[in-house]
């Protein structure tokens, strides 16, 4: 293999880069991430021992379990959010609920830090919309018909046949929509 074919270092990264952009672009990708570090304080604070000179303090609680269960939990909920997208509603609201849960359980939700992680990362979750379809070139001057409500059959003479036209008339094709002019 010459140094010309080879390909340089510089641009595998740049291939890598795009691609992890690309990936992150169709998931709740921050709101993953804030939830999955909101769940490493909640769940590290409870067993941990904080050491001031010869002086040890342990802020180990008696619901330890309760702190390590919902840190898991959060953890979970924020890889949900990055490799099962169409779920983020629900991870999202369990995200939300858990940090409210661990305020009372975990020393103060992993003392505010991992609470307020979770709170703004189940938002995000929830927040979170798939973006719109980007457009070829061929078809760019048309717009994009959303046609919502339920399919009836259709009289072939008078409609199209797809099955959008309904008896009373009213259709997206021919633009009535029950609406009628005066005059």
């Amino acid at each position: 293999m010459s140094a010309e074919t080879r390909p340089r270092l510089i641009e595998s990264v740049g291939r890598k880069r795009i691609s992890f952009r690309e990936w992150r672009g169709h998931r709740p990708f921050w709101g993953g991430l804030l939830t999955l570090l909101a769940g490493l304080p909640i769940m590290y604070i409870p067993y941990a021992n904080l050491t001031i000179g010869s002086l040890t303090v342990r802020m180990s609680t008696t619901a330890g379990a309760g702190s390590l269960i919902i840190g898991v939990l959060l953890v979970v909920l924020g890889l949900t959010m990055w490799f099962q997208p169409a779920s983020r509603v629900f991870a999202g609201v369990a995200a939300i609920l858990l940090a409210l849960v661990s305020i009372v359980v975990s020393n103060f939700g992993g003392l505010v830090v991992g609470f307020l992680m979770g709170l703004i990362g189940g938002g995000l979750g929830v927040a979170w919309a798939p973006g719109a379809p980007e457009q070829s070139g061929d078809d760019a001057g048309e717009p994009v018909r959303n046609v919502a409500g339920p399919v009836v059959a259709t009289d072939p003479a008078r409609g199209s046949g797809n099955g959008l036209d309904d008896l009373s008339g009213t259709s997206p094709i021919n633009e009535t929509n029950g609406r009628h002019r005066a005059g």
